[in-house]
């Protein structure tokens, strides 16, 4: 399952190649992506935008992506579907992301097809 055509996504995620790999897989699948490096950007960059969708590291310079998590959840509320993407797996980790505010947590490596569907089942209802 695909998300829908023109679902807006942020990325957040400060390695280079890691966030533009996202941006082309997401670009490709019809959404239409824009990117922070860090978690002050990110948060800036959502409250302005409104995207369906943010797609975050955790472990980012300066505001970390829990830290992200609360203020976009915040100031958006329900209308935004919140991934986390990172290398933190445990579940302490798992369950520190849902107090935060995120709906998914992915580790890294992502799964690719599990990370579109989740977009796709997450901004579905907010899209309808």
């Amino acid at each position: 399952m695909l998300p829908p055509r023109g679902t807006r996504v942020l990325v957040v995620e400060d390695n280079e190649a890691a966030r533009q790999s996202l941006v082309w897989l997401l670009s490709a699948q019809g959404c239409e992506v824009r990117a922070a490096r860090d978690g002050a950007a990110g948060v800036r960059e959502a409250l302005q935008w409104r995207p369906d969708a943010v797609v975050s590291d955790i472990d980012l310079p300066g505001l970390d992506g829990w830290g992200l998590a609360e203020q976009v959840r915040s100031s958006l509320g329900e209308a935004v579907f919140l991934v986390a993407l990172t290398a933190y797996a445990q579940p302490a980790d798992r369950e520190r992301s849902r107090l935060a505010g995120f709906d998914a947590h992915l580790a890294k490596p992502a799964d690719v097809v599990l990370l579109l569907g989740l977009l796709a089942e997450g901004v579905r209802p907010l899209l309808a």
